[in-house]
């Protein structure tokens, strides 16, 4: 009987170090990145935050006279590529990833940060 509960201890112990190292790999790590994204008015910082609060996104903000969009999120749900990428399907540069032409074209006249901002290709 001693040696049983002694098994089953030892058991124990072993199934809840196990989960505490599953719980280690998959830690939620929230992260905080900044980058220039070409927009002009308050409807691109609307548009250029909602594009970018994809799944695994805490917050954004972008500045319009920065042009800087702050970002806050999991990187075990999302990353910072897929962001960018989410950014310029909206039609808005960004460093890492061209804007979507036919999404560029569709934005409003004040959007059109290429015409404003001549040097933005």
């Amino acid at each position: 009987m001693k040696n049983i509960l002694i098994l089953f201890f030892i058991a124990a112990c072993t199934l809840v170090s196990s989960a505490q190292e599953k719980k280690e790999k998959t830690k939620k790590e929230v992260k905080t990145i900044e980058f220039k994204v070409e927009g002009n008015c308050e409807q691109c910082k609307k548009r250029i935050e909602n594009a970018a609060f994809i799944k695994g996104v805490k917050n954004t903000n972008w500045n319009m006279d920065t042009k800087m969009l702050k970002v806050i999120y999991r990187t075990d749900k999302v990353t910072e590529q897929q962001i960018y990428e989410a950014i310029a399907k909206s039609g808005h540069e960004t460093e890492k990833a061209s804007a979507d032409k036919a999404a560029y074209d569709k934005l409003p006249n004040c959007c059109k940060y290429k015409e404003h901002n001549p040097h933005v290709k």
